[in-house]
């Protein structure tokens, strides 16, 4: 319980960080940060000690009572919100491009994706986030090593850079996603994936 995980909100209440309950639970003690529950109330360590916890909840046992687990913690000196570059990989392309074909808009298996450079390595295209694209195999042999206009082929947009912060994403070692957590979350940060690609 103690190396679950507990999402750190800025003073901003913008998610920088996942942390273990361990980490956060001192964080409370030592007063650099405040427990959110669910109605959006903080408490300092004291006050969250106060409240008991339910059958039900997660807690941890004290030498004199049970705490509940805080699954959400507010720091109170840190309202920097730090910018962080979003992998370049595989996955990540994919969920830019929701799994659709840039070029006939059809959304197959992922097995059936390709990635393909809009511009040809071949023709001195390079494997960047401005230069790469989702493509079903059928597209993806019939542009071949040309140029969308010489295949005649047509972007369904133009490949761009992300904006979305990868700080958050869900990975094997952070565990599960907390329900307290999704008022905080944007999709564009559960979207995001990790391998990355070589070419940048």
């Amino acid at each position: 319980m103690l190396s679950s995980s507990v999402l750190v909100l800025n003073r901003n209440y913008q998610p920088i960080h996942v942390t273990s309950v361990r980490r956060a639970i001192i964080l409370l003690y030592r007063g650099a940060a405040r427990a959110v529950d669910e109605q959006y109330q903080t408490f300092d360590f004291e006050s969250w000690a106060q409240l008991s916890a339910a059958l039900n909840e997660e807690s941890i046992g004290t030498s004199s009572r049970r705490l509940k687990v805080p699954r959400v913690i507010l720091l109170q000196a840190y309202d920097h919100l730090p910018r962080a570059k979003v992998r370049f990989s595989r996955l990540n392309i994919y969920a830019r491009d929701k799994n659709t074909c840039q070029y006939c808009g059809k959304h197959p298996s992922r097995a059936e994706l390709n990635l393909d450079h809009v511009i040809p390595r071949v023709k001195g295209g390079v494997t960047s986030w401005e230069n790469v694209v989702c493509s079903c195999v059928p597209c993806n042999l019939r542009k071949g090593g040309r140029t969308p206009e010489e295949a005649g082929m047509r972007l369904m947009k133009l490949p761009v850079r992300p904006k979305w912060t990868p700080l958050l994403r869900p990975t094997p070692n952070r565990g599960p996603l907390y329900a307290q957590w999704l008022p905080f979350l944007s999709l564009a940060e559960l979207a995001y994936w990790n391998a990355e690609l070589s070419g940048e």
